[in-house]
């Protein structure tokens, strides 16, 4: 599973899945290092994250894009259970189709997730000889429907060192 040069590398990314699986795991990633770990490692041309669109998030979206991710939106949906509201905005169908509007312009595809929803998807580029890695956020807790594509995995929680969000304390906060 070399890399050539020349192929062009996309990256899909589960923003839900990712963050809420290293978040489990007690900490929180720092998406300027992910970015720039997906450009070095694997030499990616385009990095799209699939992410709910909550209209008080504006600044980290426009963080999110400014560091150089291409942010594809779903809108979400608030639902209120037993008192409590929360946002729900589901990226797989986005994700998937996105995926295959951009086939014909990418050699390799590098999925982030441990979702099963994206069995077929991952399957499919496998199949096409597409596939370049699955990376899956917690090694611990990914679907059994995606075990078959293990030889693809790289798993995002062993790079917690290089991949965490540091707390930059100020020179006066730190004395």
């Amino acid at each position: 599973m070399r890399q050539s040069q020349k192929e062009k590398i996309y990256v899909f990314i589960d923003s839900q899945n990712l963050n809420l699986a290293i978040k489990s795991l007690g900490w929180s990633l720092d998406f300027q290092r992910f970015f720039v770990y997906l450009k070095d490692k694997y030499k990616a041309k385009k990095v799209l994250l699939f992410i709910g669109y909550v209209a008080d998030n504006e600044a980290l979206y426009a963080s999110l894009q400014k560091i150089g991710y291409l942010l594809v939106f779903k809108p979400t949906l608030e639902y209120k259970k037993g008192g409590d509201a929360f946002v729900k905005g589901n990226v797989d169908a986005e994700l998937v189709l996105h995926a295959m509007i951009e086939y014909n312009n990418y050699d390799k595809a590098v999925v982030v997730t441990g979702d099963g929803d994206f069995h077929c998807l991952i399957e499919y580029l496998h199949d096409q000889k597409k596939l370049r890695h699955v990376l899956i956020p917690n090694q611990k807790s990914y679907s059994a429907l995606l075990r078959k594509f293990h030889p693809y995995f790289v798993y995002v929680s062993v790079l917690k060192k290089k991949l965490e969000k540091k707390n930059r304390l100020t020179k006066k906060e730190r004395e």
